[in-house]
């Protein structure tokens, strides 16, 4: 009778790992696959990547000192556009496997979440690479004085440039997080009200842990931060008043 009971436990909680083994396999196997399809594009990206260096007030030149130095970049392109582009595949796996304890009207959700995940994330990337990224090298190359010339390797600035524009577009996923925490009762605007100083003081302490080592890049997180947080506490609010039908 007891091992009866077990298993009546155990299987389904089996029977979620087995679907969360998938669906993790599935998002790898897209994960994989537009990897390739990038690798094949990739002179194409890392030309684009480079736009940001024509426009600047300073010069830059721009160095390769190893061998296989492009032929790595070439692969972590890939690998980091590969992810990119299977975003929405990703999202909506995460979701799949967690719509099952949703009701049924929350699971309508389905395609506007990740539709704003999505978008939330190139958003953020697109402001870092197109004003982030231009400022910072411009600022940090005018430091130079006129007799040294700027000579920057190639992997350092393909570093530098994807570190900055992924964490501007994962941060810029808050407000999507904000959204399905305030949806299952576990965020509220009163609480993010609450804790508001306590959070800005740790926004630019993470601004600086996942920036360069420099006051400028931290500010500018920081501040699209603040202004983010502030846009989660009116989103908070307004789904939690779709869900209650008050104003908490």
């Amino acid at each position: 009778m007891i091992k009866s009971k077990l298993n009546d436990i155990e299987m389904p909680f089996l029977d979620h790992l087995e679907e969360l083994r998938w669906r993790i396999i599935r998002a790898l196997v897209a994960v994989a696959l537009a990897t390739i399809a990038c690798f094949f594009i990739s002179d194409f990206i890392l030309d684009f990547l480079l736009v940001t260096t024509k426009n600047l007030r300073t010069d830059i030149n721009l160095q390769v000192l190893k061998v296989q130095t492009v032929f790595i970049i070439k692969l972590e392109i890939a690998l980091i556009f590969g992810i990119v582009l299977s975003l929405p595949y990703i999202f909506y796996q995460i979701w799949a496997f967690i719509a099952p304890g949703l009701l049924e009207k929350e699971r309508k959700y389905v395609v506007p979440v990740i539709l704003f995940a999505t978008l939330s994330f190139i958003i953020g990337s697109s402001f870092a690479f197109f004003i982030i990224v231009p400022f910072a090298l411009d600022f940090f190359l005018s430091l130079a004085p006129p007799s040294v010339t700027n000579n920057i390797a190639l992997d350092f600035y393909f570093g530098f440039v994807v570190r900055i524009v992924l964490v501007f577009g994962i941060v810029f996923e808050l407000p999507i997080v904000s959204i399905l925490l305030t949806k299952i009762g576990i965020l509220t605007p009163r609480i993010l009200k609450k804790y508001r100083r306590y959070a800005i003081v740790a926004i630019f302490i993470g601004a600086a842990i996942l920036t360069p080592p420099d006051p400028t890049t931290q500010v500018m997180l920081g501040i699209p931060l603040v202004v983010l947080y502030e846009i989660t506490i009116w989103l908070s609010y307004l789904f939690q008043k779709k869900k209650t039908g008050e104003i908490k």
